[in-house]
């Protein structure tokens, strides 16, 4: 796999003025680790895993690629799970959050992500990844696992700080840009591409 940064997402991706809520489409998980590795290096990064079976499984895997995970979902612990990940923000870790999870619906944005980073007093940096060419599961979010050898473009765009005053719009804003920078195409067998 030949990770790209496209123009203007460094900015992004380096952003240090204040912690960073990550913003990505549930499908996209494993390129955050990517980007840490290559972005962040001596930022924490806390990620949220549902307390499902699925979710212990997901959380092992992040753990051992050098996340901290954080347990709950909207449907169990949450008030909890998020007064932990603003927690994180205060002290000074990023966070990342997938807006359509943990079950859906896919690519729409739930409240979360906003009260997340408002709260925790966040920037938040969309994230868009596009495979040239992929394998899809049939999961509900239909994970796309690159093929060898396969170009990935990845795209960060930073939101405005979230206000008060100004949380369902930044809502708003956040689902356009993870649809403008994670654009939906299919071609033959499932693949998605450029």
């Amino acid at each position: 796999m030949r990770i790209e940064l496209t123009a203007g997402s460094r900015r992004a991706f380096t952003y240090r003025e204040r912690p960073v809520t990550f913003a990505l489409w549930h499908n996209r998980t494993f390129m955050l680790t990517q980007l840490i590795g290559r972005y962040r290096a001596g930022r924490a990064l806390c990620a949220l895993t549902s307390t499902s079976k699925d979710g212990a499984l997901m959380g092992a895997l992040l753990g051992l690629l050098g996340l901290r995970v954080i347990r709950g979902s909207s449907s169990n612990n949450g008030r909890d799970a998020a007064q932990k990940l603003i927690a994180a923000l205060r002290a000074g870790h990023d966070v990342g959050l997938t807006p359509d999870g943990p079950k859906g619906p896919i690519y729409e944005v739930k409240p979360g992500t906003v009260i997340v980073a408002k709260n925790g007093r966040s920037a938040i940096v969309a994230v868009g990844v596009v495979y040239e060419t992929a394998w899809r599961l049939g999961t509900w979010d239909r994970f796309p696992l690159p093929r060898p050898f396969s170009r990935v473009r990845i795209y960060g765009r930073l939101l405005d700080t979230v206000e008060k005053d100004r949380a369902s719009a930044v809502a708003e804003e956040l689902e356009q840009t993870l649809r403008e920078i994670n654009p939906v195409e299919t071609g033959r067998d499932g693949e998605v591409g450029f």
